[in-house]
């Protein structure tokens, strides 16, 4: 056999090709522009790659959610489980429809949400307002409100709406937008859940409408509206806005009524017009067409600890009948999401303005014709804490003649004191002798300690209805003034370390019921000292000196502590208030009335026939009567 050797030209031509390839390899290699082309055109086929898989991912749940709805009509089996259920409103969960979506309506005041699941608001906002912390106000949100219809069928169910799926619809009637909300039992056969909104308009024009449920629904038994909402907090003191947050109601013609204030209150009301659930500056409110026949109602307080409960305030419920003719639901409503603000309110034809707590009586008119036209007025070209400082001037100065008749009755007591003094000590064995005479002098002179309190009666209804106004006024919600941030809260100058709080007084330093405290102190100082000094101490009455002196430092101490948690507004007001009648004090007492003049004038009434009237003829007679009891009793002991 020939033995194979190696071919010394095979191994040359080997080498060159060798050679040839490498050299091509290296000829043909991607430049570094082109390498950087592939790496990206690489990283979009990535990319691409994740986006089909994400898509394929989202078809397979749209097509599970789309199964799911509509298996009542493809799966007889799950047709059969819905209708044993829920009758002929298995329709209504084999739509598409039938899933928790919600539909998005936003006009210039309000943003709203419409939930499929319920038919009803599960979402309102109020764009042009903020809480205390800049966050925007919700008065629905995350489910702090229900509205269900409970409803019998005919079929012997009991069905409640907030379970049920509803279709939404979006249309235009002129400027205004129309959401309908459809519970259908088929394509023409529905409830229906209508609201059209306004632009620029808190109020929504709502109806609750059947059609062709005559035969569905059972309206031969009670159909309510179960209509309940959870208030969430929004002002800067919860316990402040707590106070003010109630349920408010009008029923019986024009009777406007609230629940408690605090704690659980429930009541059943007759022919109610609306409801108000009001979060002070704040109100959720019902209107009906019709009035409601009977309605139950109830408010629960959810603040047991300020430190803890901060996220609600109360918790209201309304059970409200519904009225449906001929079978069929017919119903018209006006919802209100709004502000409780009464130029706001009053512009709507159902007296909403007086869900806000003017004061009642002579009180609430004095506000409502005088101190709201007055104030509006002057914050209409004035800074908020300026125009405050006016009113009050303005008050002041009109109720000037009441400090005035305070003084003349002061000055008078003082001028009369060394003459009852006199009678005082004579009579010192006959208290009831001293009494008749010191009245008789009284009587004649014109001088009487009532002449001083009978003014001072005057300034309680002014007082009480200021104390309600300023707490209610939705103008000073977020205006500053000074140091103060809002003049319808607190104006804290030092917050105590978290954790601390002095019992009845708070967490924190307020600086305007301090100013306040103090003008009262020497306000109290001036008026209480003089009238110590003039009013003699009557047997059997009780030592009024030390009363005035004791309410010389209860007074400010009230005002330190009570209104530091109350609107800086108040507070600014009862400084003001107080400084200007020390002012109007000393003019007084020092430029208008003559105590030498008072005497003279005294002592020519003194020689005049004085007259008794009814009521000083019936106390002299009374006196007289007691001293004859006490003579005749001091007989027999003897």
């Amino acid at each position: 056999m020939e033995e194979k050797k190696f071919d010394i030209k095979s191994i040359i031509g080997f080498v060159l090709i060798f050679a040839i390839l490498l050299f091509m390899m290296w000829k043909n290699q991607p430049t570094p522009e082109e390498l950087a082309e592939q790496e990206k055109e690489k990283q979009e086929q990535v990319e691409a790659d994740k986006k089909a898989t994400v898509k394929t991912a989202e078809d397979t749940v749209v097509t599970t959610a789309e199964d799911y709805s509509n298996n009542s009509a493809n799966d007889s089996l799950q047709l059969v489980g819905l209708k044993n259920k829920l009758g002929a409103f298995a329709y209504s969960a084999s739509l598409p429809s039938a899933t928790d979506n919600e539909t998005i309506v936003k006009t210039d005041v309000l943003d709203l949400k419409f939930s499929n699941k319920g038919g009803f608001l599960s979402g309102v906002m109020l764009n042009n307002f903020v809480d205390y912390d800049s966050v925007p106000i919700h008065l629905i949100k995350k489910g702090n409100q229900d509205f269900n219809i409970t409803f019998p069928t005919a079929d012997n169910r009991i069905l409640n709406t907030k379970d049920l799926y509803f279709q939404p619809s979006v249309t235009m009637n002129g400027e205004n937008t129309v959401v309908t909300m459809k519970l259908k039992a088929s394509e023409s056969q529905f409830l229906e859940y209508r609201y059209e909104l306004k632009p620029g308009d808190y109020m929504i024009d709502f109806s609750i409408v059947s059609k062709g449920l005559n035969n569905v629904v059972n309206s031969s038994q009670e159909i309510n509206l179960d209509w309940r909402l959870k208030t969430y907090r929004h002002d800067q003191s919860i316990t402040y806005e707590n106070r003010y947050t109630r349920l408010t109601y009008m029923h019986e013609g024009d009777k406007i009524s609230k629940l408690a204030q605090a704690g659980d209150d429930e009541e059943i009301i007759e022919d109610a017009r609306w409801l108000s659930y009001r979060q002070h500056f704040f109100s959720s409110i019902l209107v009906t067409d019709e009035p409601f026949k009977k309605a139950t109602i109830s408010s629960s307080d959810l603040v047991e600890d300020e430190d803890i409960d901060t996220v609600f305030t109360k918790q209201y419920a309304s059970k409200l009948p519904l009225t449906f003719n001929g079978g069929e639901a017919d119903n018209n409503f006006g919802l209100y999401f709004g502000p409780t603000d009464s130029d706001i309110l009053k512009k709507y034809d159902h007296d909403l303005e007086e869900s806000i707590p003017f004061g009642w009586g002579l009180f609430g008119w004095i506000n409502k014709q005088l101190f709201i036209p007055l104030f509006g007025f002057l914050s209409s070209f004035l800074p908020y804490g300026i125009a405050i400082i006016v009113m009050t001037v303005l008050i002041k100065l009109l109720m000037s003649f009441v400090q005035y008749k305070q003084f003349l009755s002061q000055a008078k007591m003082r001028v009369l004191k060394p003459e009852l003094d006199a009678i005082k000590l004579k009579h010192k064995d006959n208290k009831m002798k001293a009494q008749q005479e010191t009245m008789a002098l009284q009587n004649k002179a014109g001088a009487s300690p009532l002449a001083g309190c009978l003014p001072g009666l005057i300034q309680l209804p002014v007082f009480y209805a200021l104390f309600m106004f300023f707490p209610t006024a939705f103008a000073l919600r977020q205006k500053s003034f000074l140091w103060a941030d809002d003049l319808s809260s607190f104006d804290s100058i030092y917050d105590f370390p978290a954790g601390f709080s002095i019992p009845m007084y708070g967490d924190h330093v307020s600086l305007f019921p301090i100013l306040a405290a103090i003008a009262i102190f020497f306000y109290m100082k001036m008026t209480t000292g003089q009238q110590m000094a003039s009013q003699p101490t009557q047997e059997g009455m009780p030592d009024m000196g030390k009363m005035m002196k004791y309410m010389i430092y209860f007074s400010p101490i009230l005002m330190l502590v009570f209104f530091n948690q109350y609107a800086s507004g108040l507070s600014l007001y009862y400084f003001i208030s107080n400084m200007i009648s020390i002012a109007i004090m000393l003019v007084i007492k020092n430029y208008i009335l003559d105590e030498d003049k008072i005497h003279a004038q005294i002592q020519v009434n003194k020689t005049k026939p004085k007259k008794q009237n009814k009521f000083q003829k019936k106390m002299a007679d009374m006196m007289v009567q007691a001293e004859e009891q006490k003579q005749s009793q001091q007989k027999r002991k003897k």
